[in-house]
């Protein structure tokens, strides 16, 4: 084996020439992180006001989550589910009791596999019941993002992730965000068997379900029997301030997707199925060879006792109004926003007309101050930092994020 050269530009060097071209990272390389700062190769100290996607909502090294899958690593790291271990069958009851809705659980490995298995599900319900293929349409709204397989990508209702798949499965409509008429509408001309949507849209630029929108969209799911899917990868599990988003808007779900944030940065998945599919799919519906393996649910049993607490839900609430007191008054200075959106620590900033297109810059000015932060699509600047982010380490993102718009504007 060769020498290695661990600097930064050969690292970044092994990406550009190895990795299938589908990213475009920022050129740095990260090592390790401690709560809400990270750390490169070169030692340089960043805040960290992505958490991986919303990812990891506990920061970095959370003892809890070190000690759960430390303990599990020297027990047993996979068994396929042709067997029983215990961490994947206590995940499951503790997610049934603490979503208030759901009986069963199916347990994967990513967002996309959870909103794959919710398309599946509704559509074997669909077929239970005798309705044709025709009459199994979901409906899914402008501007959504439900994950990158053929399926999840075509329920995504934005042609920018499409393009060059075709053909793209049938059976999905797309009708606007928040536009409770046109829901309506297509529910009138029939064969909607379930409507998708993320109560706080993520990729689609930080836009919440406006008020009454969710109670509507259940309201006439019962009127037709339909379904109501929430994929809440992106903005459940603390993200809102409650554990799971559509507590906010008080609606029942039939079934909701979870990932991201579930396992704090280790990979897992989870399809939570309510009282009338629970019992839809049987032997051999379905299935996974990795899906809630021992040392994944292991964690993700920890982190959803950690984000269920008073104390994490707290904080969100709390850090969520800092940080919008603190982009009001970046605002007031620099004129740079639009409007600022979102609910609890998932917040977008959506940038004046004269700056469309232009976030993906303002991230490379955050990364050379010290911060690391996320778009939203071109126009929005995304803010989903861990839920359990200090007044300290909120401060120190703030200031990186007021000296990098500076520069930014100045350029």
């Amino acid at each position: 084996m060769p020498l290695q050269d661990s600097s930064s530009t050969s690292l970044t060097e092994l990406g550009q020439r190895y990795w299938l071209p589908v990213y475009k990272p920022r050129e740095l390389v990260l090592d390790h992180g401690k709560g809400a700062r990270l750390w490169d190769t070169q030692g340089r100290e960043y805040v960290d006001f992505g958490a991986g996607i919303a990812v990891n909502a506990l920061g970095h090294q959370d003892p809890d989550l070190l000690a759960a899958l430390t303990a599990q690593a020297h027990k047993l790291w996979h068994s396929s589910n042709v067997f029983y271990t215990e961490p994947p069958l206590r995940l499951a009851e503790e997610l049934v009791l603490a979503s208030g809705f759901a009986e069963r659980v199916f347990l994967c490995n990513s967002g996309a596999e959870a909103n794959e298995a919710a398309i599946k599900l509704v559509r074997k319900w669909a077929a239970s019941q005798g309705r044709p293929p025709e009459q199994r349409t979901i409906i899914t709204f402008t501007g959504s993002f439900h994950g990158r397989t053929l399926a999840t990508v075509t329920a995504t209702a934005q042609p920018k992730y499409q393009e060059g798949y075709e053909p793209l499965p049938s059976g999905f409509r797309y009708l606007k965000f928040n536009d409770a008429g046109s829901l309506e509408k297509a529910f009138t001309e029939g064969g909607i068997a379930a409507v998708m949507l993320e109560p706080v849209q993520g990729e689609g630029g930080v836009v919440p379900a406006a008020p009454g929108f969710l109670q509507r969209v259940r309201q006439l799911c019962d009127a037709h029997d339909a379904l109501l899917v929430l994929d809440e990868i992106q903005c459940g599990m603390g993200r809102t301030g409650t554990l799971f988003a559509h507590a906010h808007d008080a609606v029942r779900p039939d079934i909701v997707t979870l990932a991201k944030a579930l396992g704090c940065g280790f990979p897992i998945g989870a399809m939570l199925a309510g009282p009338k599919v629970a019992e839809v799919m049987q032997y051999g519906s379905h299935g996974t060879t990795f899906g809630g393996n021992p040392m994944a649910a292991a964690v993700a049993r920890v982190a959803l006792a950690k984000l269920a607490s008073p104390a994490v839900q707290i904080n969100v609430v709390r850090q969520a109004q800092a940080l919008r007191t603190g982009l009001d008054q970046i605002n007031k200075e620099l004129g740079l926003f639009a409007e600022v959106r979102g609910r609890g620590l998932m917040i977008g900033a959506v940038l004046r007309d004269a700056y469309q297109g232009r976030a993906g810059a303002i991230l490379d000015h955050a990364a050379n101050h010290g911060l690391l932060l996320l778009q939203a699509g071109p126009d929005v600047l995304r803010f989903v930092p861990p839920l359990t982010i200090t007044d300290e380490e909120l401060h120190a993102g703030l200031e990186r994020l007021h000296a990098a718009l500076q520069d930014f504007v100045a350029a």
